[in-house]
């Protein structure tokens, strides 16, 4: 798989390769691990000289870190640097749709406009590979949160996680062991004659393919708002990431994925991977 890391020098920008390592890949990833010189800094009337050659300065320092990162976690790939407005020189330069786009959620100080923080959200909503937004420092994937709205979008996302990811993890002891996955669908609110039989017959299909492919899995059926009990439910279950479709069924039954991707993006404590 073709991943491109987005760096610009923050933690999270480095952690940003730390999980690329981390992750259960089946196949070894290559990575591309991109740094974004903001053009537009350039053209502000107040930027000096001096905090040019600084921005220069820094966008070195960060691609030396980048390649030393690369290497030291064993990562087949390159470091390029570009210049020019972020958020659409990324799209650009992301993979294609079976690839992967990873990026912070936040960045280095706001004055600094070559920040990751401020065009996250622009590359959930158009970049045409899957996104994953990270939160925080890297560690084995023990449990996952996998939203569903039985929509073609969350199909892809239980894909992902069935073709693209291991069952396993190691414990680190030369034993290994099933990644567990909560599935979880958010009911409306109200009393509506059989709808939690057809909401676990929403879920069941989705738990008997993970189970098949190796994983642990279980159905979690939720009434309320759907963007606040995904998170919920993946705090109680410490889980590591949340999967989730890019888009769902419609924007009119308030329960669909599609209305709360970014939502659950910007407020998840968690790492949030937004499949496509």
């Amino acid at each position: 798989m073709n991943v491109l890391v987005a760096t610009d020098g923050s933690k999270y920008g480095q952690w940003g390769l730390n999980w690329v390592a981390k992750l259960p890949l089946v196949e070894p990833p290559n990575v591309t691990a991109l740094y974004v010189l903001d053009g537009a800094a350039f053209r502000l009337p107040f930027r000096t000289k001096l905090e040019i050659q600084r921005m220069e300065a820094h966008s070195a320092r960060t691609l030396r870190k980048a390649k030393k990162q690369l290497t030291s976690l064993k990562l087949k790939g390159s470091v390029r640097k570009e210049q020019g407005l972020v958020a659409p020189v990324i799209l650009k330069r992301a993979p294609k749709r079976n690839g992967l786009l990873v990026v912070g959620s936040q960045g280095l100080n706001a004055l600094d406009r070559f920040t990751l923080g401020s065009v996250s959200t622009n590359l959930i909503h158009h970049a045409t590979c899957s996104v994953l937004v990270v939160k925080d420092e890297a560690a084995p994937l023990r449990r996952i949160t996998l939203a569903t709205d039985g929509s073609d979008a969350s199909a892809k996302a239980l894909a992902f996680v069935l073709t693209k990811f291991q069952p396993n993890r190691s414990t680190g002891k030369g034993r290994q062991v099933p990644i567990h996955v909560s599935v979880i669908h958010v009911m409306p609110f109200g009393k509506y004659p059989g709808l939690k039989e057809a909401t676990h017959k929403l879920i069941e299909p989705s738990v008997r393919k993970l189970l098949k492919a190796g994983f642990t899995a279980e159905p979690v059926c939720q009434p309320g708002n759907p963007a606040e009990e995904i998170m919920k439910v993946a705090s109680k279950q410490h889980a590591d990431l949340i999967v989730m479709g890019a888009k769902g069924l419609g924007a009119i039954a308030r329960f669909l994925l599609g209305s709360v991707s970014t939502r659950v993006v910007q407020h998840s404590s968690c790492s949030v991977l937004v499949v496509r």
